[in-house]
């Protein structure tokens, strides 16, 4: 049987998803210093159901899928209601949008018409997660603790659309690869 304490990540993992209806609803309603105190919650979370898994071997199935949507679910939804309420630019959001959707869908193409397919991050990839979660918490912190200068968030705000880019293309670029190769053999 599997001992109750070793399902410990995966409520911390529940946990974070639940969060992001609050942080959404405080940015909606301009309360930034509320939203970037459970936007650190979350992303305390994140690093401490990691290093439990890691640490005491409580990896599960459930855990390899959660973990990632609960992540990309806090970023994307902030990044939308960042760009509604006017703190980011709503190309940023689209391109950020575009680039989840071009790899969700590629990697479910790829697995349901070609071969199964685990989706892997690239070291691209994890930079572009860290440079959302830099701009996140930028904006966040800016509206409610320590206000950054405009042009420390365009410069970031850079980083994030390359690195969308580059990490997305990189993604494409592998499925099709993986495809010529499958096709060819």
């Amino acid at each position: 049987m599997f001992p109750l304490y070793r399902q410990i990540p995966n409520l911390i993992t529940m946990i974070r998803i639940a969060l992001v209806v609050p942080v959404a609803c405080y940015i909606y309603d301009g309360a930034f210093m509320r939203a970037t105190v459970l936007f650190i919650i979350a992303g305390i979370s994140d690093g401490l159901d990691g290093l439990l898994a890691r640490r005491f071997n409580w990896h599960s199935r459930f855990g390899a899928i959660a973990d990632p949507i609960a992540d990309k679910l806090l970023l994307t939804v902030c990044f939308l209601l960042l760009a509604y309420v006017g703190q980011l630019p709503i190309w940023l959001a689209a391109i950020v949008l575009g680039r989840d959707i071009i790899i969700f869908s590629g990697a479910l193409a790829y697995h349901f018409f070609v071969e199964h397919y685990d989706v892997a991050p690239s070291m691209p990839g994890k930079i572009s997660t860290f440079c959302q979660l830099l701009l996140v918490s930028v904006i966040l912190l800016s509206n409610s603790l320590f206000p950054f200068e405009p042009f420390i968030i365009e410069m970031i705000i850079g980083l994030v659309a390359f690195s969308s880019i580059v990490s997305g293309s990189g993604y494409v670029i592998t499925w099709w690869n993986k495809y010529r190769h499958y096709k060819n053999d």
